[in-house]
């Protein structure tokens, strides 16, 4: 199911109370990876009662189906009601996104970098929490190894993109460029992740490598990431 697809179903789910359909991630910000990437979107519906919720829930399903994340929603309200909670989703979405229909409710918000810093560690910390988790889950298999990697790659380049805010007013859309940026100001080896950007993209085969050793790099150099940022933290710059 395309975008384009996806609005014209949601438009006859909600006739009259859909404001707003916009698409933000990979796709809009040109790193979108064929059937690598999934497209990312945000909802704005005039309720989020049950009403609306099952008016919605068929398309979801499908979008779903189609392998991509269920659409974040959101009432008018709720939208500027939350910049304070999710700075770092809110700020990318807000300075890289495409309006597929409606109203462009995401360029005006206010968004609150207060909690940012806070939120950054949280992410990053749960994320690797959870990296470690699947890995337990793999069986050390090559194939199933290098898929942990590429299926976790984007998450991180997110938050590593969202970590070089603590450094620079203004950072890349793409999110290649601010990890070369990030590693400047941190001092990290940014190329296993062009690695496994090469892996997600097909260039390169976990049979052509030792996946063991570069899923041991991957993870020391995300640990090393995580350290630098708490320690820029807690020094309270």
């Amino acid at each position: 199911m395309t975008p384009e697809k996806l609005v014209e179903e949601l438009k006859q789910a909600c006739p009259t109370g859909l404001k707003s359909v916009v698409l933000y991630g990979s796709a809009a910000g040109g790193d979108y990876v064929g059937k690598r990437s999934d497209y990312n979107v945000l909802v704005v519906t005039e309720d989020l009662g049950i009403a609306t919720l099952d008016a919605i829930s068929k398309t979801a399903s499908k979008w779903s189906q189609a392998g991509n994340p269920a659409p974040l929603l959101f009432t008018e309200d709720r939208l500027a009601q939350s910049t304070d909670v999710f700075p770092i989703e809110l700020l990318d979405i807000r300075e890289c996104h495409k309006i597929l229909f409606g109203d462009d409710l995401v360029q005006g918000l206010e968004i609150d970098t207060k909690n940012l810093r806070l939120e950054i560690e949280h992410e990053l910390r749960g994320k690797l929490i959870k990296l470690r988790q699947s890995y337990l889950l793999t069986g050390v298999k090559p194939k199933a190894v290098a898929e942990l990697m590429v299926d976790s790659l984007s998450t991180f380049l997110v938050l590593f993109r969202a970590s070089l805010r603590l450094f620079e007013d203004a950072v890349p859309q793409q999110k290649f460029q601010a990890l070369e940026l990030l590693s400047n100001h941190l001092k990290f080896d940014a190329s296993v992740f062009r690695t496994v950007q090469q892996l997600k993209e097909g260039s390169k085969k976990p049979k052509d490598m030792d996946v063991g050793e570069l899923f041991s790099m991957y993870l020391k150099t995300i640990e090393r990431v995580i350290d630098a940022v708490d320690a820029y933290i807690n020094k309270g710059e």
